[in-house]
C-alpha cells in the first residue's frame, strides 16, 4: 500500500503547462497514467483566496470512475469546480448543486431535473430544428466564417435562454458573460494581461478573478430578477417551473435559482459548443470517418457524438474532497485530501480504450466520462447536449456537406475547459 507522495515529472498547477500544444499535454497525461500511483501537485496561489496544500491527480479511468461512484467518501463539498475553496463572496454565485452532496443535492436535482425529462426534450425538438435551420441559412448567406461564433455557439445559448425565458435583448450579454466565466485565464475574454510566456502576475490574476466575479453577479442578478417576476406572473418557461416546484416541503430560493442559471448557461453552452467545434475539426482531420458518417448519417451519428465527446472532453477536470481516510487502487488518502478527476486523461486510458488517440466513430463500447463519471453528479443535460449536436450536424451535413475546418483552432487558455474560441470553416 503506497502512502508516500509521488514526485511528478510535470506540473499540472503550472499555467505554462496549459499553454503547451495539445499533443504535448496528452503525452504528459499518458506518462502520469503509466506511473504506479497518482501524483501530488501543489496548488497555485491566487490573490485573496486561501489555498491548500495541493491535490492528487486522478488520471486513470478506474480511479475517476471509482471516485465518482463513492460520493460519500469523495465529496463535492465544499467545492467541486475550483481547486481552491471558494470564499463565501464567490460561492454565492458559483455554489450551485454541483458543489453539494446528498441529501440537499438530491432534493435540488429532483427539482431541476424536470427541465430535462423526455417530454420536455420532445417539446424542444421543433424549436431546436427551427434554430438550426436559421443558423445554416445565415451560414450559407454569409459564406465561410468563424464556425465557433457563427454556428457552434449560437444553438446552445438560444436553447438555454428559450428554456429559461430570458428576454431576447439581454441574450448577447448572457453569451458574453458566459465566455468570461469559462475563460478566466484567457486574456481575450478577461481583458487582462498576457499570462503565458511573460509569466502570470498577481495583478493579472486579480483582474481576471474580478471580471469573473462581475460576470457571475450579473448573470445571478438577471436570473433572480426573472424569478421574482415569475413568482408574480408565472409563464411556461423553466424559471416558472422552478419557482413553483416543491420537493419534500422545500422549494428553490431566488439565490439558488440564480446559481443554477449560471450552471445551466455555462455548462449548457460549453459542452455543446465545444463538442461541435472539436467535432468539425476531428471530422476534417479524419476524412474516412467523415465519409462513413455522411454515407449513413442515422446509422453513425450516435457513435460519432460519443467519440467526439471522448476525444474532446469539454470539461477537463472536477475536484473532490476526501471525507475520511480511504484506500483506492493501492493509494492511501487522508480525510481532507483533495483529488482532481481528470476526465480528459481517463478518456484516453489505454487500459480501457484500444488505440485511444485514434478517432473511430464505430468505437464500441465507449465508456467515456465526458459528462462526468457514474454517480449522482452525472450531467443532467447530457441527453439535451446529444440532441442539440445531432440536430445541428444533421442540418449542417445535409445542406453544406462539404463544410470543413479551414485552419487551425484558436484554443482557450484554461486548465478547466478544453475549449476552442475560434475555428475558420470553409466549403
Amino acid at each position: 500500500m503506497a502512502t508516500e507522495t509521488l514526485e511528478p515529472t510535470v506540473d499540472l498547477s503550472d499555467l505554462e503547462f496549459w499553454a503547451l500544444p495539445q499533443r504535448q499535454r496528452l503525452a504528459a497525461f499518458a506518462a502520469l497514467r503509466a506511473q504506479d500511483r497518482p501524483a501530488f501537485f501543489h496548488e497555485l496561489k491566487l490573490p485573496f483566496i486561501k489555498h491548500g496544500a495541493g491535490y492528487y491527480a486522478l488520471v486513470r479511468h478506474a480511479d475517476v470512475v471509482g471516485a465518482s461512484r463513492n460520493p460519500e467518501i469523495f465529496s463535492s463539498e465544499p467545492c467541486s469546480n475550483s481547486i481552491a475553496d471558494l470564499p463565501r463572496y464567490m460561492a454565492r454565485y458559483f455554489g450551485s448543486m454541483i458543489n453539494m452532496d446528498d441529501p440537499r443535492h438530491a432534493k435540488i436535482r429532483r427539482i431541476v431535473s424536470r427541465a430535462f425529462t423526455p417530454r420536455v426534450l420532445a417539446k424542444l425538438e421543433t424549436d431546436l430544428q427551427a434554430t438550426a435551420t436559421r443558423i445554416v441559412d445565415d451560414l450559407l448567406a454569409g459564406g465561410p466564417c468563424d464556425f465557433v461564433t457563427e454556428v457552434a455557439a449560437r444553438l446552445p445559448v438560444q436553447v438555454i435562454c428559450d428554456m429559461m425565458g430570458i428576454p431576447e435583448p439581454v441574450r448577447p450579454m448572457v453569451y458574453d458573460r458566459t465566455n468570461v466565466i469559462l475563460g478566466l485565464g484567457d486574456p481575450e475574454y478577461t481583458g487582462g494581461r498576457e499570462f503565458v510566456s511573460t509569466g502570470i502576475t498577481r495583478s493579472g490574476m486579480l483582474y481576471g478573478l474580478t471580471k469573473g466575479m462581475t460576470a457571475g453577479y450579473e448573470l445571478n442578478h438577471l436570473a433572480m430578477k426573472l424569478a421574482r417576476k415569475r413568482r408574480r406572473e408565472p409563464g411556461d418557461d423553466l424559471v416558472s417551473a422552478l419557482v413553483t416546484a416543491n420537493v419534500d416541503g422545500e422549494s428553490l430560493t431566488d439565490q439558488e435559482i440564480g446559481s443554477f442559471f449560471i450552471l445551466l448557461v455555462v455548462a449548457g453552452n460549453e459542452t455543446t459548443r465545444n463538442a461541435m467545434s472539436h467535432g468539425l475539426k476531428l471530422l476534417t482531420d479524419n476524412p474516412e470517418q467523415r465519409a462513413l458518417l455522411l454515407a449513413d448519417f442515422d446509422a453513425h451519428i450516435a457513435g460519432a457524438i460519443e467519440e467526439i465527446l471522448r476525444m474532446a472532453t469539454p470539461v477537463i477536470q472536477f475536484r473532490r474532497t476526501l471525507t475520511r481516510d480511504h484506500v483506492m487502487n493501492g493509494q492511501q488518502y487522508r480525510a481532507g485530501d483533495k483529488v482532481l478527476l481528470f476526465y480528459n486523461s481517463a478518456n484516453r486510458d489505454e487500459a480501457v480504450f484500444a488505440d485511444p488517440d485514434v478517432f473511430d466513430i464505430t468505437r464500441s463500447p465507449n465508456p467515456h466520462v465526458a459528462f462526468g463519471g457514474p454517480g449522482p453528479h452525472f450531467c443532467l443535460g447530457a441527453n439535451l447536449a446529444r440532441r442539440e449536436i445531432t440536430v445541428m450536424f444533421r442540418e449542417l451535413f445535409t445542406r453544406v456537406p462539404e463544410i470543413r475546418a479551414g485552419g487551425r483552432p484558436d484554443r482557450l487558455f484554461s486548465n478547466f475547459i478544453n475549449g476552442i474560441k475560434h475555428l475558420p470553416c470553409a466549403w
